[in-house]
């Protein structure tokens, strides 16, 4: 229910701004009744392996950690950590010339999912060879302090896992939604 909210007034707020709304699904397995939330044309490709989000202004990282931009797509395999690893991977980070980077908070995260399909439910246009996996968000979960919530970029849905889990990172930088 949270995620079709989220993806409804993403839409709104697209429509507002004049985005075209039926772009066609950048997803895989797409899903021609859904119109696209993460259209490419909401996104500056900065030409450096970075992409900022018109719409919020965080500046993403186009490949999860462990993947390396090679000017046109991701290559290699992504690495998972567990949650206390992927924020020292985010603290340690020095790409594109900044070291400001970090883990998204959940909100954040779930304003890159692509509901428009599945598996993965990301843009691949922006987000190319991105696993069809869970993510990190940077979000403790508060009823349990040894869990954090997370993305699972499969089917674009949230929940909270063991922080001694191991999932892949997005590192993003910018103001915090």
């Amino acid at each position: 229910m949270r995620r079709n909210l989220f993806a409804f007034v993403a839409m709104l707020v697209m429509l507002a701004a004049g985005f075209e709304a039926h772009a066609v699904c950048t997803a895989a397995s797409p899903n021609a009744n859904v119109i696209e939330s993460t259209p490419t044309s909401a996104f500056t490709d900065n030409g450096n392996g970075t992409v900022t989000h018109t719409l919020t202004g965080l500046m993403w990282k186009r490949c999860a950690e462990g993947q390396t931009w090679s000017g046109s797509t991701c290559t290699g395999g992504a690495t998972t950590f567990t949650w206390a690893n992927a924020l020292i991977q985010a603290k340690n980070a020095n790409f594109a010339g900044q070291t400001d980077w970090r883990l998204p908070n959940l909100k954040e995260l779930e304003s890159i999912v692509e509901s428009c399909g599945y598996g993965p439910s990301i843009n691949q246009t922006l987000f190319p060879a991105t696993p069809a996996s869970n993510f990190w968000s940077g979000s403790s979960y508060v009823p349990n302090p040894a869990y954090a919530w997370y993305v699972n970029f499969s089917d674009g849905n949230t929940s909270a896992s063991a922080k001694s889990n191991s999932h892949y990172a997005r590192l993003v930088r910018g103001s915090v939604l």
